[in-house]
């Protein structure tokens, strides 16, 4: 397998963490059924929520190929969400990705 493991921070608008969470609910499950993800759970987590400023949620998933990016950048159902999570979005509405790999510590 040549899966990529991404880490994903969204910084969420004030009082938009509720339909951002709904979007989540919907954007693994699609990645899944365009085969674009691995059987591996996601993990969610989120920082404190603050009155007037974004709240940190990051999302950690495994890309089922080094392809699988690429593909999920030009797929209209994904777009459809990543759209409308930017829009909840601070900043210019892209998530800080991180691609790793697993490390080996002797």
């Amino acid at each position: 397998m040549n899966e990529t493991t991404v880490i994903v921070e969204y910084q969420v608008l004030d009082g938009q963490l509720p339909a951002f969470t709904e979007l989540l609910t919907r954007h693994y499950p699609t990645l899944r059924e365009l085969g674009l993800a691995t059987e591996t759970p996601p993990q969610y987590f989120v920082g404190a929520e603050q009155p007037g400023k974004p709240t940190p949620v990051v999302e950690i998933f495994e890309w089922s190929s080094p392809n699988a990016p690429m593909t999920a950048h030009t797929h209209p159902a994904l777009s459809a969400i990543w759209e409308r999570m930017a829009q909840m979005s601070a900043g210019d509405g892209r998530p800080r990705n991180v691609a790793v790999k697993p490390l080996a510590l002797a």
